[in-house]
């Protein structure tokens, strides 16, 4: 379900209008049951569509007036076997959909008023598990673009442990190159190139089976790909894509000439992990990559990243604060499976 769709679903674009459509968790409950019926309530017991019985103390549960069976409105969404109020579910959404950069889980604590941190923390990643949308479709197979590929070290140096020694995260890149219409403001920046939806993803290694493996699993077939020299790209053409390597030599000139986009989305990459999370670890680094995924994809329409982002998360699984940290949970990736 992809409430972007959905005209019939109003979007708060102030604090203030978003404290006028949802003051409570009555409020929350019929936006949520309107996303998730639009076309009216049907019971997933017996099928039956009319009308459910509501109850005043219990917001979040709907009853069949036929078969007299309940039916919970955050089941099969990140909100499920939560504590958590709706409407903090509801503000937590917004604020993190709608702040251009995000926020912390320290200063999410501090924005909701939580008393815990392993509160605010959980709820972050719960939602960070709803940006990856199911069955997700694959980037390129447009015939004037192409893609730009490349990967890229994540992580500090690590010191005291000898030289060459570091603990930094391999990540891969896919990201569109678009080109914007002749006659606009911009059309002698980069040649009037633009970025256009990206993926990444972490990777184990620079081997062909890693790199190309994740090319496979984000780019449409046939598309036009760009990468460097690197010989992990060197199979790409036989897997059924144009492709285009660059021999830069260590030259900025030259990666400024034919690998511009992606560079620049590396630079903006590190700095919002530094500055925004003050670093992150190996162990969570895929689901912080999914929010900035989610956050680039959707960077012209920042608003509607709302009702995105309880769309996606309508279908979807979300860990407890014990998977996180007990190695059990596997953070989705844009190819479809955890790593």
């Amino acid at each position: 379900m992809d409430v972007l769709d959905r005209a019939d679903l109003p979007f708060p674009h102030s604090l203030l209008e978003f404290q006028r459509l949802f003051p409570d968790d009555a409020a929350c409950a019929a936006y949520l049951e309107k996303a998730r019926w639009g076309d009216g309530f049907a019971c997933p017991h017996c099928g039956t569509a009319g009308e459910p019985f509501h109850f005043e103390n219990r917001p979040g549960v709907l009853r069949c007036r036929k078969c007299r069976k309940n039916t919970g409105l955050t089941v099969g969404t990140v909100m499920e076997r939560s504590h958590t109020p709706l409407n903090v579910w509801f503000w937590a959404a917004y604020l993190v959909a709608s702040q251009t950069p995000g926020m912390s889980a320290v200063q999410f604590q501090r924005q909701l008023g939580l008393s815990r941190y392993e509160t605010a923390f959980q709820i972050l990643h719960k939602l960070r598990s709803g940006m990856v949308r199911p069955n997700q479709d694959r980037i390129g197979g447009q015939p004037k673009n192409h893609v730009e590929v490349d990967e890229t070290w994540v992580g500090g140096r690590t010191r005291g442990e000898g030289r060459g020694v570091h603990h930094k995260v391999l990540v891969s890149c896919a990201i569109e190159v678009r080109h914007r219409k002749p006659g606009t403001k911009l059309d002698n920046r980069k040649d009037g190139r633009y970025a256009g939806r990206v993926r990444l993803a972490v990777v184990l290694d620079r081997s062909a089976e890693s790199l190309c493996g994740f090319v496979e699993s984000t780019v449409a077939p046939g598309s036009l790909i760009v990468t460097d020299d690197w010989s992990g790209y060197a199979g790409l053409g036989k897997r059924g894509y144009e492709h285009f390597a660059v021999a830069e030599c260590g030259d900025p000139e030259v990666a400024e000439q034919y690998l511009p986009i992606i560079h620049l989305v590396f630079a903006n990459l590190k700095t919002w992990l530094i500055g925004i999370h003050h670093g992150v670890s190996h162990q969570h680094l895929q689901a912080y990559l999914n929010e900035f995924t989610f956050r680039f994809n959707r960077r012209f329409y920042p608003f509607n990243a709302f009702r995105s982002l309880l769309g996606i998360a309508g279908d979807t699984s979300a860990p407890t604060y014990a998977e996180l940290y007990s190695g059990q949970w596997r953070h989705p990736t844009c190819s479809g499976h955890g790593r």
